[in-house]
């Protein structure tokens, strides 16, 4: 299916847990402003060009307004009530799915009552496809929040075309087993005619224990299951290249890249590192790689420093709260020791930035540090790439973003090694340009040639031959 392949689907039916919108203002006056987010980010693109239905929560506990419609696309909210706010998002998503998907970074909590609201509501996301569901529509299912969806809308639309796709990684066999629901989830994707993964070794992961935990028969990459094939398959997300480069080369933004070395300090090298405050996320480790650089004298913070951007996450979450007190401990202690006059060490932003401004810092920034313990994919370095229109800067990536499988010119690096995250953050900013202009070069082609568009046409191509 080529690039206008997407308009041969009549329409696409996108369920995911939050709306691409959020409501700000009260009452009257309220209105529904974009929301920002990888999934957001990737989707709207491919909305804009099919008729599309988002069916998600607005992430506010109770009741919740009917559908309408928001730039051509309709909106369906989910209702989800305060209780299941705390145990089907808090409790089960959360506290039990997501530290076990990111390699039990955090360990897993595994309560019955989370579970029991996780299909619930889960089950309310399917009744909603299912009302709205028309012959010829495809439905795109996405993340860990909606396990159960396929197997549950397929049950009510056993006609339907169904595709899942998890964003985050999918354990291995030693770490999915700990779940007392094992079979239950690997059987609710099942309901999928394709399941989609990160990379080959996450679709890797699902196929065996779908094998052993279910009776699924078959292959890595197609598995046979009452009576139906799924296909099983690695489809690296991507962005939408072509605004990032665009947004790279306007007037505007680069005025503010000027504003900001110049706040800097023009001759410093800026390392930028840009996450969710998240424990997945490796900042943490990055700050301690960081220090060590700046205490081993090979660099200083009169020549160099580290612009870290943590975009709030889950605060209300003690083990999300507790991050943030270390991470500002650390930030304090950094710039304590080493910041000049005129010249901070670290400069620490807690706050959420528009893409627009992103642009504009991942410009400035002359190396990208990118070091999650685990990610799925990781836009942002996607992202640094897409906006060095000329090939400038460098990028370090950790080896456990998806994204290490397909940017192999980056530096990659374990962020769990310090004195490998230090030496390889000292060669990045030491890089000649020659070898730097060559590195950002092949990852510009790789980041142009597969973008959001490519991708998304891949999984429909998959869902709908």
């Amino acid at each position: 299916m080529g690039r206008a392949g997407i308009h041969k689907i009549s329409r696409l039916l996108v369920l995911a847990n939050r709306l691409p919108v959020h409501r700000v203002g009260r009452e009257r006056d309220a209105r529904w402003v974009p929301s920002a987010g990888g999934l957001v980010t990737a989707l709207q693109p491919v909305l804009q060009r099919v008729r599309g239905c988002w069916i998600g929560w607005t992430g506010i506990g109770g009741d919740t307004p009917r559908a309408f419609r928001h730039d051509g696309v309709i909106i369906r909210p989910v209702a989800v009530s305060e209780q299941e706010v705390e145990d089907y998002y808090h409790g089960m998503a959360n506290q039990t799915l997501w530290p076990l998907y990111h390699d039990a970074t955090r360990t897993p909590e595994f309560r019955r009552d989370w579970w029991r609201s996780y299909l619930g509501v889960n089950q309310r996301f399917a009744r909603a496809a299912a009302n709205l569901a028309r012959r010829g529509d495809v439905a795109w299912v996405h993340d860990y929040h909606l396990q159960m969806v396929p197997r549950l809308l397929r049950r009510s639309q056993p006609n339907l075309k169904i595709g899942f796709f998890l964003h985050t990684p999918f354990p291995p066999e030693e770490l999915f087993e700990w779940l007392p629901w094992r079979s239950q989830i690997l059987t609710g994707l099942l309901g999928a005619d394709v399941v989609g993964f990160q990379t080959v070794g996450s679709a890797r992961n699902f196929s065996r224990l779908a094998r052993e935990y279910t009776s699924a028969e078959g292959t890595d990459q197609e598995l046979a299951f009452e009576g139906r094939t799924i296909y099983v398959n690695a489809f690296p997300i991507s962005i939408d290249t072509e605004w990032w480069e665009e947004r790279a080369q306007r007037p505007d933004t680069l005025r503010k890249v000027q504003e900001i070395r110049k706040r800097i300090g023009p001759k410093r090298k800026i390392l930028l590192a840009v996450d969710r405050l998240d424990y997945t996320k490796g900042i943490d480790f990055r700050l301690q790689a960081f220090e060590e650089l700046l205490m081993s004298k090979k660099a200083s913070s009169r020549d160099c420093v580290l612009v870290q951007i943590a975009a709030p996450s889950r605060e209300s979450e003690k083990d999300y709260s507790q991050l943030r007190a270390k991470i500002e401990r650390t930030v304090g202690r950094i710039n304590g020791q080493f910041s000049a006059p005129g010249r901070v060490a670290v400069h620490y932003f807690r706050k959420n930035l528009t893409r627009e401004d992103l642009a504009a810092y991942y410009l400035a920034a002359d190396v990208m540090l990118v070091t999650p313990l685990r990610d799925g994919m990781n836009l942002v370095a996607k992202e640094y790439v897409a906006t060095r229109t000329d090939n400038t800067g460098v990028l370090v990536l950790s080896q456990f973003a998806g994204a290490a499988r397909e940017l192999t010119r980056a530096l990659i690096v374990n962020p769990r090694d310090i004195d490998q995250m230090t030496k390889s953050i000292l060669q990045a900013m030491r890089m000649p340009y020659e070898e730097a202009a060559a590195r950002m070069s092949i990852l510009r082609m790789r980041v142009r040639r597969h973008d959001v568009y490519l991708w998304a046409e891949h999984f429909l191509q998959a869902l709908t031959s």
